[in-house]
């Protein structure tokens, strides 16, 4: 898919608007959730950078990510910020872009390359796992998640049609009603990315350069990671799963917390 769109620029506040003269501008379809995601490049003398805006929860969101690139940035690779604005009602965030391509555009026009990158993406997870959760300031555990997500149902934000095939034509109640079948469990806390999938991870001579839309990032289970990019990687066939479970060291694997995080992130 054509990944991203040129346009014109955005309406932007005053100061940001003249930061950001001289880019041209392209409107990002990959993974905006609800908000805009723009990739700015050919200023000057100026590195490339990627702008995200929207209002009012997505506000929150970008906002929620903006704490979390600062608090991430002395511990793992994350996009540099460059500009923040907030008012009432919306966020703008402005980051460097990593170099590289992402792990899903590796995958899929390298194909001798797989095992490598699978093998990058598990030893990136580790080092992120390792990180001290006892230092991390947000709760991202599958109980403040599920909340949220109860929330999301009740307000009608769940699309149906969006679920992955193993949960096709499910409604929303049937999938919280089966995830939360699967509760309680004993859970791993670690520092997680929150959205660990091949889109949100930029490689380069294979190795990992650094992760982005870190928004969801905080302390939860390990598998919340793991789940999210297991199910990506089925795409690419079931031999690169289970490299990436033995590479990263999830045997034997927690098939019972596997599942409950996937069900569970199709509610957002």
């Amino acid at each position: 898919m054509e990944r991203e769109t040129p346009c014109a620029p955005a309406l932007l506040p005053p100061a940001l608007a003249e930061a950001l003269a001289g880019y041209r501008w392209a409107r990002d379809t990959v993974g905006e959730s609800g908000g805009a995601v723009y990739h700015l490049r050919g200023a000057a003398g100026a590195p490339d950078l990627y702008l995200k805006h929207g209002r009012g929860s997505v506000a929150e969101d970008i906002t929620d990510e903006m704490t979390r690139l600062v608090w991430l940035a002395p511990r793992v690779a994350v996009p540099a910020l460059t500009h923040f604005t907030r008012d009432t009602d919306a966020a703008w965030l402005v980051t460097r872009a990593l170099d590289g391509e992402t792990a899903y555009q590796l995958l899929e026009t390298e194909p001798e390359q797989r095992v490598a990158v699978v093998d990058a993406l598990a030893n990136f997870l580790r080092r992120l796992h390792a990180l001290p959760p006892a230092d991390c300031p947000f709760t991202a555990d599958h109980r403040h998640r599920l909340r949220r997500a109860r929330a999301r149902i009740d307000a009608g934000l769940v699309e149906g049609d969006e679920f992955d095939d193993a949960r096709r034509g499910w409604s929303a109640e049937q999938v919280w009603a089966a995830l939360t079948a699967l509760t309680p469990f004993t859970a791993e806390s670690v520092v997680t990315h929150g959205d660990y999938s091949l889109d949100n991870l930029l490689l380069r001579d294979g190795s990992v350069l650094g992760c982005i839309d870190v928004g969801r990032a905080g302390i939860a289970d390990r598998y919340q990671d793991i789940a999210i990019l297991w199910n990506c990687l089925g795409e690419f066939g079931g031999a690169l799963q289970e490299r990436f479970l033995d590479r990263y060291g999830a045997r034997p694997l927690d098939r019972r917390r596997l599942d409950f995080h996937l069900m569970l992130d199709e509610l957002f």
